[in-house]
Parts: structure tokens; C-alpha cells; sequence
């Protein structure tokens, strides 16, 4: 009997540590991915995916680097994180002879000064930072650029995204500076001229609160590509522009954390999202 327990006791742990490693962590954008993809992925390899979302770069990087412990195998921060996460030793080296669908990817996205040769990353999105307006209230042609949003007629209307980065790099474009600038007194400027937009703010928003608008508690704010698409499938009214100045570029790339616990799977994932079906 004694024997018959430690075999079953044994071949219990085997099944345990078996079930554990088939399983892949994902940590992602709110909306970047259909249910039926992560579906077809199971279904096809047999892999478990958690998935689990966040919806800022801020977030994403503070729960990874305070956690050592928080194990997820793929991640999806937007390029200065990557940079960022590079430098600070937070990421595998991706090994492309891994990813046989990388081919696919569009070469404009590659090789870029935030991951040069993408040792760490590979590209999944992009798309643009610019203003959501509703014409109900601001007719087309009405706004043109970001410096417009200063105007006193925007009292209190203008919903922004929750972001430091594209906050700043808006008005960054608005003083005529790279978005990317290091300079500490062009910074100090583009913090005093925020200062002085907070009249105009109704509210921060964070990503995915695209409800906010289509119900039109909110008619012109800062928002990306994608969501302001949402919106305006849901209510025609609204329009997209890119400001005069120039609109904010991104990409959101998929990497590997160093504490990831299931790099065979992550690869496996990663390759998947890269059919072009997919």
C-alpha cells in the first residue's frame, strides 16, 4: 500500500510539473488580441495562455521590475520602454532562428534606434498619437493642431490621455522640439506649458475608455489610432486628425522578460501572432 501511494504521489507531481510548464503568460495591451486567436492557439499547440492586461507603459514596466516573481513570458511594452528595459537588463535576446515567420514582418518596423537588428523585440503594432473630435461641436476644419487645444474656447473640454510620454511629446511638437528630446531646459519648458493646458482638462483618461466618447461625455481629446477607430465606428460623428505640428508614432512590440519561466512557449506564441492570417 505504502508503494502504491508514493507511485501515485509520484506520478500526481510528474502531471503537476507537466500542466505547469504547458502554459504560456501574457501580459498585453486591453483589446490588442481577439479571444478567438488566443482560442486557436490553444487549441493548436495544447498550450494554457493567461492573459492578463494593463492599460499604460507605467504600469507594465513598474509591475515588472518590482516583481521578480511576476513570471510572464511574453510582454507587449511600447519602444522607449524597450529601450528602457534594455538598458536595464530586463529582457532575453530574442533568437529569431526560432520565429520562422518573422519574414513577414513589414521592414519599416524593423531595425529601429530604440532596438537596433531587434536583438529584444519584435514589432506587433503600430499606429499614431493625434486628436479625437466631435463635429457636432467642432466642425471639420475647426481644429487643426495641438496648439489649439491652449485656446480659452476648450475650458475644461479637453480629455487627455493618462501618459507622461505622449503628453509631453505633444507639447514637445507644439515648441517645435524632437518628442524624443533629452534637453533638460526644452523639458522644463514643455512641463511649464502643461501647466498651463490643466484649465482646459476635463479629465485623464487611460487607454480603452473609448465609451467615454461614443456616449459624448467627452467631444475632443488626445487618443490614439485604434481607439479613436473604435469610437468612430460607433458614433459617426466623431473624426480623427493628425495635427499640423505632426502626429506621435509608436510601436508596441512583443518581448521576453528575463524572469520568464516558459521561453519555448513564449517563442511559440510570439511565431503564432506572426501569421499573416493571424
Amino acid at each position: 500500500m505504502k508503494k502504491i501511494i508514493i507511485l501515485t504521489f509520484f506520478c500526481f507531481s510528474i502531471t503537476t510539473v507537466f500542466a505547469n510548464d504547458n502554459v504560456v503568460n501574457v501580459y498585453n495591451w486591453a483589446g490588442y488580441i481577439p479571444p478567438k486567436v488566443i482560442t486557436l492557439f490553444q487549441k493548436e499547440t495544447g498550450i494554457h495562455v493567461n492573459y492578463s492586461t494593463f492599460d499604460s507603459n507605467e504600469i507594465l514596466y513598474t509591475k515588472l521590475k518590482a516583481d521578480s516573481n511576476a513570471s510572464y513570458d511574453v510582454v507587449v511594452p511600447t519602444s522607449y520602454v524597450v529601450q528602457r528595459m534594455i538598458k536595464e537588463k530586463m529582457l532575453y535576446k530574442i533568437d529569431k532562428s526560432k520565429l520562422s515567420n518573422f519574414h513577414y514582418l513589414n521592414p519599416k518596423l524593423l531595425n529601429r534606434s530604440f532596438d537596433p537588428y531587434n536583438q529584444y523585440s519584435v514589432p506587433y503594432l503600430w499606429g499614431s498619437t493625434g486628436i479625437l473630435v466631435n463635429s457636432k461641436y467642432y466642425p471639420k476644419g475647426s481644429v487643426l493642431s495641438w496648439k489649439m487645444l491652449w485656446q480659452p474656447q476648450f475650458y475644461r473640454k479637453i480629455a487627455l490621455l493618462d501618459s507622461m510620454r505622449d503628453t509631453f511629446a505633444m507639447t514637445m511638437k507644439v515648441l517645435n522640439y524632437p518628442i524624443n528630446d533629452r534637453n533638460p531646459q526644452h523639458i522644463k519648458q514643455a512641463y511649464l506649458k502643461l501647466k498651463q493646458l490643466l484649465l482646459n482638462v476635463q479629465s485623464f483618461q487611460s487607454n480603452g475608455s473609448q465609451q467615454m466618447y461614443v456616449n459624448e461625455d467627452a467631444n475632443i481629446g488626445v487618443m490614439e489610432s485604434g481607439d479613436a477607430m473604435t469610437v468612430i465606428k460607433e458614433n459617426k460623428s466623431f473624426y480623427y486628425i493628425y495635427p499640423k505640428e505632426g502626429a506621435i508614432l509608436w510601436i508596441d512590440n512583443m518581448v521576453i522578460p528575463i524572469h520568464a519561466k516558459h521561453i519555448k512557449n513564449a517563442y511559440k506564441f510570439i511565431n503564432f501572432i506572426l501569421r499573416p492570417y493571424i
